[in-house]
């Protein structure tokens, strides 16, 4: 139900009763529930809305729940059977396009750099098990060697760029 719906659907009768404060005097009043020290009814009753002369609040039925409850006004809505219709505008839907393509575009950008991470510790891992096993200051031993020290130079760029 819509806004308009609801109004018409409820009284403020109907709402004193959802909220089980009694029923109105015979000139439309009732001790008022958000105030203390009321003595005598002081809120005015009246169709569609609400007056108290001793605090002043006032309002229509949602006002009335939203203050009798201490709750928002989404709260009251749905509290009385109102529904919120999803019809997105082209300007908040492109928003929600967007923000889906930079997540997704982040997501693999991430995933690219796990990937070149890997790739250099498996390098690193595999360069320094070939120097253990190679002869000392071989020709294989070297090229090795400056090839475990670019890709350790390598993982320190990657290291800087997360």
């Amino acid at each position: 139900m819509t806004r308009e719906e609801i109004k018409q659907a409820y009284s403020m009768k109907d709402i004193l009763v959802k909220c089980g404060l009694p029923e109105p005097n015979r000139a439309g009043f009732i001790k008022c529930p958000f105030h203390k020290g009321d003595h005598e009814a002081s809120m005015k009753i009246y169709d569609k809305d609400f007056h108290c002369f001793g605090c002043g609040a006032n309002g229509d039925i949602f006002t009335f729940t939203e203050k009798f409850y201490g709750i928002s006004f989404k709260d009251a809505f749905l509290m009385l059977g109102g529904e919120y219709e999803k019809n997105p505008s082209f300007r908040s839907s492109l928003a929600i396009y967007r923000a889906k393509k930079e997540k997704l575009m982040r997501e693999k950008q991430e995933a690219k750099m796990r990937d070149k991470c890997r790739l250099n510790n498996d390098l690193i891992s595999v360069y320094r098990e070939f120097l253990n096993r190679a002869e000392p200051l071989s020709d294989a031993w070297c090229d090795c060697y400056n090839a475990l020290q670019l890709e350790l130079y390598h993982a320190e760029l990657l290291e800087e760029r997360r």
